[in-house]
C-alpha cells in the first residue's frame, strides 16, 4: 500500500506522500514531483576528500581508508540530524570482520560489507568479508559525474512501469558491471550471499535489488541492506519470532489524501501467524506508541502512513501521526531504542528521488529512530501494491527470521509472480479495497520491480 515508503534514496525515500486509489490504474501517476530544496537549505558537506581515500589507497594502507570513511561519513550524518549520533564503539576493520565472521556461525548466512565511495575520477571499492583481509578496487569507468547519471537512469525507468523492460534492464547491467563485476569472483570464492552496502554521495538511494547481470537480478543472488556506517549500528542478533507486532496506521486524514488498505494491511499482519496489537486512525498517536510499549516491549513496529524524506533539511522530513507529524530530528521522541525495537516498517513512503539531503535521511533512518533495523521504500507505489508486498513479507518474516533474507524472499516471490492480490485469503470478504482495484493486481502485474524492488533494509540485517 502506499504507506510508509521511505524512497530516501531518492529511493524516493521517506518522502511519504501516499497515492490515493484513484491513481491505481495508471501506476507511474503515482509518482509526483518532490519540491526543489529550500534556498535555505544547506547539505551537510562530506569530509571526506578524495585525494586523502586515494593516498591511502594507493600506499595500500585500506585499513586506515576504511577507518578514514567510516570517521568522515558520520561527521556527515551528524551534521545532516544537527546532533551527535550514537557510537558506543569504534571497529577496527579487523574487528569488523570478526562481527561478519560470528554472524555467520549465528545465522548460516555469509555476509560482507562494500564501501562504494564515488569520486570524481573513478569508484573506490572497499569490501570487507568474515576472517579475511580487506580487499580494494578501483573502477576507472566509473567517474561519478557518468555514474549518477546512470543512477538517475536506472531509477526512472523502474518507476515507470509503462516503460519497456529494456530500459532498467540496460542501466542495470551497467551498474552492476561497475559495482558487483570488480568483487564478483571474491564474493564467489567466499561464498557470500548477504551484501551490506555503506555508499557514498549520489548511491544511497540505488534500487539494488533491481540490478541485474544479464541474466538475474541481484537479489536472486544475494539479501541486500544499507547503512550509513558500521559504527553508528547495533549488529547483536536476536531472534526477532520471540517478540510480538505493534501495527500502526491511518487510512483518514484532515489534509491528506486517504489510505483505504491501511485497516486491511494491520489487520493482516497481527493474524495468527504474529501475535501483536493494531491501533487506528483516532488511536494512532505518538502516546499510545509509547503506553503500549510500556505494558509490552514490542520488537517490531509497523506504521502504516504518509511519511516523507525530503529534498530539504531534517526538520522537513516527518511521519504522520492522527494528531501530529513527527519530524525525521524529533524520531528520538518515540522511544524506539527503549528497549530497542528490532525491526522499524514504515510501508508508505515517499523520498525525493535524487538529492544528496533525501539520500542522508533514508540511509541513517535506524540510527534516527532509535532501531536496530528499517524497511522503508525509496518511491511510493499504489496501496494494493504494498498490501501484497507487506501480507509477503509478514508470512516470510515468520519462517526466515533473518531480515534481510525474509525481504530477500519477499521481492523473489514478486518477482517469480507467486504473490497477487486475487483469491488471497486476506483479501477475500474484505470491503477495505475495491474489488475491481484488486482484481487489477495479478501476479504479472506485481512481479516489475516498481513493487518490490524499492523497499530497502537499512541497519542490522541479522
Amino acid at each position: 500500500m502506499n504507506k510508509i515508503k521511505l524512497t530516501l534514496f531518492a529511493f524516493s525515500t521517506l518522502s511519504l506522500s501516499i497515492i490515493g486509489l484513484s491513481a491505481l490504474k495508471l501506476p507511474n501517476t503515482s509518482l509526483k514531483a518532490v519540491s526543489p530544496p529550500p534556498s535555505n537549505s544547506k547539505l551537510p558537506v562530506s569530509r571526506l576528500k578524495p585525494e586523502e581515500l586515494k593516498k591511502l589507497l594507493d600506499n595500500k594502507d585500506i585499513n586506515h581508508a576504511i577507518k578514514y570513511i567510516e570517521r568522515e561519513w558520520k561527521q556527515q550524518y551528524e551534521e545532516y540530524a544537527q546532533k551527535k549520533l550514537p557510537s558506543n564503539q569504534v571497529f577496527e576493520p579487523k574487528e569488523i570482520s570478526q562481527i561478519l565472521e560470528k554472524s555467520d556461525q549465528q545465522t548460516g548466512k555469509r555476509t560482507a560489507l562494500l564501501y562504494a565511495v564515488p569520486t570524481p575520477e573513478h569508484l573506490e571499492l572497499i569490501l570487507v568479508t568474515p576472517n579475511k583481509l580487506p580487499i580494494h578496487k578501483r573502477v576507472p569507468a566509473a567517474k561519478k559525474e557518468a555514474l549518477i547519471n546512470i543512477v538517475s537512469k536506472f531509477r526512472r525507468s523502474i518507476v515507470n512501469p509503462d516503460l519497456p523492460r529494456r530500459e532498467y534492464l540496460s542501466s542495470g547491467k551497467q551498474l552492476y558491471e561497475l559495482l558487483i563485476a570488480p568483487i564478483f569472483e571474491t564474493l564467489e570464492a567466499q561464498e557470500i550471499n548477504n551484501l551490506i552496502f555503506c555508499l557514498g554521495g549520489g548511491l544511497r538511494t540505488v534500487p539494488l535489488a533491481a540490478i541485474h547481470d544479464g541474466k538475474n537480478f541481484l537479489i536472486e543472488k544475494y539479501s541486500l541492506g544499507i547503512i550509513p556506517a558500521f559504527n553508528l549500528l547495533d549488529f547483536q542478533r536476536a531472534n526477532i519470532t520471540q517478540t510480538q507486532v505493534l501495527a500502526m496506521g491511518a487510512s483518514q486524514f484532515q489534509s491528506q489524501k486517504p489510505l483505504p488498505a491501511v485497516p486491511l494491511e494491520l489487520s493482516s499482519i497481527i493474524s495468527n501467524s504474529w501475535q501483536g496489537k493494531s491501533l487506528l486512525n483516532q488511536e494512532f498517536t505518538i502516546v499510545n506508541l509509547k503506553k503500549q510499549r510500556a505494558i509490552y516491549p514490542f520488537g517490531i513496529v509497523h506504521l502504516a502512513t504518509h511519511a516523507e524524506v525530503s529534498s530539504g533539511s531534517v526538520e522537513e522530513s516527518y511521519i504522520q501521526f492522527w494528531d501530529k507529524k513527527v519530524r525525521l530530528d524529533e524520531l528520538k521522541t518515540l522511544e524506539l531504542d527503549q528497549p530497542p525495537v528490532q525491526l522499524l516498517v514504515l510501508s508508505a513512503c515517499r523520498t525525493a528521488l535524487g538529492n544528496l539531503q533525501a539520500e542522508l535521511g533514508f540511509a541513517g533512518l535506524a540510527v534516527q529512530s532509535g532501531a536496530k533495523t528499517a524497511i522503508a521504500s525509496l518511491w511510493s507505489i499504489n496501496d494494493a501494491g504494498t498490501l501484497a508486498f507487506m501480507i509477503q513479507f509478514y508470512q516470510q518474516l515468520k519462517t526466515t527470521p533473518i531480515k534481510a533474507e525474509a525481504l530477500r524472499q519477499t521481492q523473489i516471490a514478486m518477482l517469480k509472480q507467486q504473490v497477487s492480490l486475487k483469491n488471497n485469503p486476506a483479501i477475500r470478504g474484505s470491503s477495505s479495497l475495491p474489488a475491481d482495484v484488486v482484481a487489477t493486481f495479478d501476479s504479472q502485474e506485481l512481479s516489475h520491480p516498481f513493487y518490490w524492488a524499492g523497499f530497502t533494509l537499512i541497519g542490522n540485517p541479522w
